[in-house]
Parts: structure tokens; sequence; C-alpha cells
């Protein structure tokens, strides 16, 4: 089955491009906006509708499947791409992507995801295609393989890195956003295994010495107990956007620390507890380092807090730097900062043997087409939570990454089609399925 055609469409986004710096600067909000001036480059203020590029290809058969080019929320900060202009990037997916793509057999994604990574850079200001339109295109990509072989994105992605499916869903990750009771709430009443994000991306949200955080889970913990169902046992994952850095600072092994950490553990005991992001060094080398050190003084102490990292955690290259330094108990994979989604199920995958768990992430500002592939992503290689996507009211990206991964594992039979052929060592097969239909 050949790629016939390929369009790209502007559209929307499940939540909002934010410069990170201004806000963590101190950003005066007012209600949902802010009224400081933008510190990071590309943005003309300070939050910004999110932007999607949708990508259709249009197969030999007359059917189109789908991708959406998206970027993080926090855009052009911590080492991540500038901001993405769908309409700047439109000319791009029709013109070069699409040239190199046209023709090409839709069952062989990774030698057509590969085919793109290899594209010269087009207005992204790197050596590589701006990650939003990689992200994106390499979804529908990963749709027509498994349309064209009549199988599950999931079966796509295991032929291709010959592994074996999870069998049950991955645990889903809820962000609760600045709601970060009532979402709770909501979390805990649908039984949410990791929740819930709490979005303490400021030093007046995390208290002066920490006391808002200490507080809240405290809180959380409170309300487990208060809501949850028998037997449920959610681990609880809050994400500091590096403000602990601010309000401690190196070295991250000392006492104060410590301390501080086991107040947390104290707050939210019994329930397990991990912390995302909790300095944010400057550049992926001093970030590394100051993780391990602050990972190594949680050991030493017998702190049981899990530390994860975010910020300068961007490529897979980045992904490997922090697992190979033991930098971290979880790593981030932020879908689209990776570019193509294979990428994402590379690094996942590269977390295997090691004592660190890959959290397949992402951003609250994808799509629904963007989250469901992330789905497959995770069942395919077994990550160990996944992000509930996109937008911030919980609920929908709750019920999208939900349903996916429960429909897929529904249509499972067990085996795996599209097992790797003599047709290129390490590569996808043209082996085709009998069973189910495809995605889009």
């Amino acid at each position: 089955m050949r790629i016939e055609s390929v369009r790209a469409i502007p559209g929307l986004s499940g939540f909002f491009f934010d410069d990170q710096r201004a806000i963590k600067a101190g950003a005066t909000q007012r209600g949902f906006a802010y009224d400081s001036p933008p510190q990071t480059a590309g943005f003309d203020r300070v939050r910004e509708a999110g932007e999607s590029l949708i990508v259709e290809l249009e197969l030999a058969d007359g059917s189109v499947v789908t991708g959406d080019c998206a970027a993080v929320q926090y855009s052009g900060t911590g080492g991540r791409d500038p901001l993405f202009r769908a309409s700047e990037y439109r000319p791009v997916v029709e013109g070069v992507v699409a040239d190199a793509l046209r023709g090409r057999d839709a069952t062989l994604f990774r030698d057509n995801a590969e085919t793109l990574e290899a594209i010269a850079p087009q207005r992204s200001g790197g050596d590589r295609l701006h990650t939003a339109v990689r992200y994106g295109v390499s979804q529908a990509l990963l749709n027509a393989a498994a349309r064209a072989r009549g199988c599950t994105p999931t079966d796509v992605l295991a032929a291709a890195y010959d592994t074996d499916p999870a069998t049950t869903p991955v645990p889903v990750f809820g962000q609760s956003g600045d709601e970060r009771w009532t979402n709770a709430e909501k979390m805990l009443l649908k039984g949410v295994p990791v929740l819930p994000h709490g979005l303490f991306n400021s030093v007046e949200k995390v208290g002066r010495e920490g006391e808002a955080l200490r507080e809240y889970l405290s809180g959380l913990s409170e309300l487990a107990d208060a809501l949850g169902s028998e037997g449920y046992a959610p681990r609880f994952h809050v994400d500091v956007y590096g403000i602990l850095g601010e309000l401690f600072g190196p070295p991250y092994d000392r006492r104060e620390v410590t301390e501080y950490f086991q107040s947390l553990r104290d707050a939210a005991a019994p329930y397990p507890l991990q912390v995302e992001g909790p300095m944010d060094a400057g550049s992926r080398e001093a970030q590394i380092a100051q993780m391990a050190e602050l990972r190594e003084g949680l050991h030493s102490a017998g702190v049981a807090v899990d530390i994860v990292a975010d910020e300068w955690c961007n490529t897979f290259e980045d992904v490997r730097a922090f697992v190979d330094a033991g930098a971290a108990d979880l790593v981030q994979i932020k879908t689209p900062d990776l570019g193509g989604i294979q990428r994402s199920a590379e690094a996942v995958l590269y977390c295997d043997g090691t004592d660190t768990r890959a959290y397949l992430g992402g951003t609250c500002n994808e799509t629904v087409t963007s989250a469901r592939a992330c789905a497959h992503v995770a069942l395919a290689t077994d990550a160990a939570q996944v992000l509930a996507k996109p937008g911030m009211g919980f609920d929908e990206g709750f019920m999208v990454v939900t349903n996916e991964m429960r429909r897929t594992l529904a249509r499972s039979s067990g085996a795996v089609p599209g097992r790797p052929s003599t047709d290129r060592p390490g590569g996808d097969g043209e082996a085709r399925s009998t069973g189910g239909a495809g995605d889009d």
C-alpha cells in the first residue's frame, strides 16, 4: 500500500502555549491570562492559544490516516525547539516532507520514520525538522502502517522493536492543572493509578519554605483515604518545575534538603511519592549532576521519594544521558520533544534493564490524535506510566488514553502480527495480520 499524498491543515491543540520563563519570574496572572510581558523568544504574550497542524496521508486504497503536529506547553525553554506556529510549518509538511514520503510503502513504518528524521531542517533553527513536525507526521506514518497491515499501531510498534506488549493497561497519570483539589477528587473517585501532577510552578504555590506543597500532600493523603475504594493504592506524583532548587539551592545531598523531602514523604504517607523536576540547573550537564546528587542524598538518608527527570531531558540523547548517569528514578519521555514517535518508543526501551523507569509523558497541549498514538507506544513498550492528555480538565484526557488502551487490548489476539521479516534486518517486515481494522 503506497502513500499517495500528504496534506496539512492548521488546527487547535488541547491547551495553551505558556512562557515558562515569565511565569517562573513572577508574571502577574489576571484570571486565566497574564498581563506581564513575555520573556521567551517567539511569544507575543505570556499565555497564547495552542496550535496544532493536522497531517493527513492518503493511501492507495483511498483511505486517509492522520497525525497531529503539536508542541509542549512550555515551548522554547529548557533546551526545547522554538514556539511552534502551524501556519509557518504547513508549507514544510506539504513541500519537502510530502516529496520525501509520496510513493513510499506505507507498511514500512520504521523506514518511513527514519526517512522523515533525515530531512534537512526547515525553519527550525536546529539540525533537524522541528520536533512538532516529526511528531505529527510520524503518528500518521504509524497509523498508515496499521491500516495497511490490518492491525493496531501497538502491533506495528511491537513488530518494529520486537517487544512483548503490555497485557493490561499501563498506569495512567492524571494532571490536575491549577484545579489541584477539585481534579484530585475526581481522580480519586475514578481510581486513577498515578496523580495529581499539581502544577506547582511558582514559589507562591510551593510556599516560601515549601510548606504549601507539604500541606497539599497531607490533605491529598486524607482525601485518598476518604474517597478511594477498597484496595485502591494510588501513587502520588507532583511536578515542582524546578522551584525546590530556588528554595534550597545546591548542594542537594545536604541534611536540610533530605529532611525536607522526608517531610514530604511523611505528608504523603502511606502513598508512594515521586517528585518531578526538583530543580532547573540551566544545562543538561548541570541538571544531571544535581539530580544525581539529590538522588544519592535521598538514598543515603533512607528517604523513600523517587525523583523524576523533566527539565533538560528532552531528546532521546538526553534520556540516554540521564539514565546512564543514574540521575533519576524515572525519566519523563516528553513525547513531542523527542520528534518522531518512534523515538519515544526507543527511549522507553532504553530504560529496560536499568534502575530507571520510563514515564511516557508529553503535554496538556497535545491533541486526541497524538494522545491515542502515545497510548499505543505505552502498550507496545510496557512503560511504567503514561500521561492522561490532552487538556487540563483531567476527565477528557483520562478517558482518551484509558479507552484507547482498553480498545486495543480487547482487539488483541495474543499474537503480534507483522514480526520482522527478512526484507530488512531489524525492520518492520511486511507480514499482514488477519484481524482488526486500522484505528483511523
